[in-house]
Parts: structure tokens; sequence; C-alpha cells
């Protein structure tokens, strides 16, 4: 029989879900039959899978040792990774990084610990604020992502309450984001909301825009305004209304006009730039109140400077 006592950063989840992170080595399955059959109880008590845990709480397990013993992700790599992180704010529950293009946020089979989220871990662990051994179910976390060869502001939250409340004010859409892009051509509106019906190919990870709804589609709404010209190019400010996968990329393709070194929904052949120029320069923090652990960013707002972003350099 083992125990944990729930701590801050574990409170506020189900059961189930803390069960998931805390014993990895124990199959969902499983996990589930022996809630129900109270070889998993809290306080000593029945319990279910739904239940929310409060700090305090004890979890006990009457299990094996053996699904305790699972390997576990190497976290060595916090200590020796020297972080290279862009800081564009920060403070106790909250880091916002400028992400560079061509860096990639989340692990995948090409990058497994040079990843912005893994030199995050190791920037908060190396000044004393992070240690996986002192966590049980949490770790720094990204509250949005940003493509591979976009670049701009990422979120990312210190403790599980600011990881829970930035992610339902994301959801509720009180977080205003801004991009900059750059695209072929010049435009006939120069300031305009397009409204589209998003359809989104996994295959292919592509998305298509269609001016109509049609069946499994999402609706897109997109507000720009031309900012410069030059020659047969424009700069783009634009406000997402709507987040979908690839909004931006694929309405300006659209409409006649993708992004300059867009291989994907245009045609690269421009040799300034080895990625798509598209930038999330600016955030604006919009709650509705000033209620939870972030209130206080409530009316802030965040910004890159565009002089830094190197297309923009171009108008």
């Amino acid at each position: 029989m083992r125990s944990f006592t729930v701590k801050k950063n574990d409170a506020g989840q189900r059961l189930d879900k803390f069960l998931t992170k805390a014993v990895k080595g124990l199959p969902t399955s499983l996990m589930y039959k022996y809630i129900r059959t109270k070889k998993i109880k809290v306080n000593r008590k029945r319990t279910e899978q739904k239940y929310m845990l409060c700090e305090g709480d004890v979890v006990d397990l009457f299990i094996r040792d053996e699904f305790f013993d699972s390997p576990e992700k190497d976290m060595g790599a916090i200590s020796r990774i020297q972080p290279k992180i862009e800081t564009v704010y920060e403070d106790e529950n909250i880091l916002l990084i400028n992400k560079r293009p061509g860096v990639v946020v989340h692990e995948d089979a090409q990058a497994k610990e040079n990843t912005l989220l893994m030199h995050i871990r190791a920037y908060l662990y190396q000044k004393g604020e992070y240690d996986p051994a002192d966590e049980q179910s949490f770790a720094p976390a990204l509250c949005n992502r940003i493509d591979r060869n976009t670049g701009g502001i990422v979120i990312a939250a210190k403790n599980a309450a600011a990881l829970r409340e930035m992610n339902a004010k994301i959801k509720a859409g009180e977080i205003n984001k801004f991009y900059l892009c750059a695209v072929h051509g010049r435009l006939k509106k120069k300031a305009d909301t397009h409204r589209g019906w998003l359809i989104k190919d996994s295959a292919e990870n592509k998305v298509r825009i269609y001016d109509k709804k049609v069946p499994g589609s999402k609706e897109t709404i997109t507000k720009y305004e031309v900012l410069s010209e030059k020659g047969d190019e424009s700069l783009l400010r634009v406000e997402l209304i709507t987040g979908r996968t690839h909004q931006i990329r694929a309405t300006m393709a659209h409409l006649g006009h993708p992004l300059i070194g867009d291989g994907k929904y245009g045609i690269n052949k421009n040799d300034r730039i080895k990625y798509q120029a598209l930038y999330s320069y600016r955030l604006e923090f919009a709650f509705e109140n000033s209620d939870g652990e972030l209130g206080y960013l409530k009316g802030k707002s965040v910004e890159i400077d565009p002089e830094c972003i190197d297309f923009v350099k171009w108008f």
C-alpha cells in the first residue's frame, strides 16, 4: 500500500486525472476497477473517479508495487540544458516567451529534449522555481501553442492553478491575439473582417477555407488591416476572432494572397525567409473580471517590438 498526500499543485483535478499522472505504470482500465472495488480510496473512504481532489486529501492505493516502478522520463535534461528562452513577461504564475520560427514547442520524434517546453522547465528548475522531485502530478506547461515555423508569444504556466485559469480564459475567448504577416500581392480591401468556414484534413495536416458552411466545417473570423505595401508585397496586422488550425495562412491563401515563405498554402519562392512570414506579436488579457489567481492581468497587454521581426523590416 502507498499513499499520496494531495499538494497545492495536485488539488482541483479529478481523482482519475491525478492518478494517470502520479502512477504512470497503472493501466487505465485497472485504475477504474480499483476505484470501484475500493482498492483506491480517498481519506480512507470509498470514492469515485470524478471526485475533485482538495489540498490535504490522502489517496491510498492498495495495489501491487510494480505499478509504481515503471520507467519514468529522464528529467535529468532540465539540469543539463542551458536554457535558451527570450522572456517577454514573467511573474510568479506565468511566463511569456518569444518563440522564434523553427523552434519545436512540444516533444516529437525529432526533438525530445531540445524543445521550448523543456527549456522552460530547465529555466524554472535552475532558478529554483520548479523541482520534479517535489511534484506528484504537475509540471510547468504551455497554455497555447504556435506552429513550429511560426514565431510569437507563448504562454507557460508555473503552477496548476495558473494553468487551469489561463486555459479557461483562452477557451472563453478572453485573450485577444494579434499577428503580423507579409503576403504576396496588394489587397483590394485595405481592412476587412473575413468570415469563412474551415475543414481540416488531418491526413495532410492541412485545412481549406470555404465561403459558405459545409458539412463538418467550423466558422472562422479573421480581421485584418494593411499596414504597408512595397512592390507586390503587403504587411498586414491580423486579429484572430476565432482560433482555428492554420487559420491565417489558409484564409490569406483563400483570398489569393498567401503568406510569403509559406510552401504549404502558397509557393515559397522567397529566399529571404526560411519560414512563413507570420508572427504572433501581441496578446491582450481582456478578462471579463479580475477574480481568480490571474485577475491582476485584466487589461494588461504584452507586445514584441515589431522592429525585431525580420520580415517587418522589408517594408
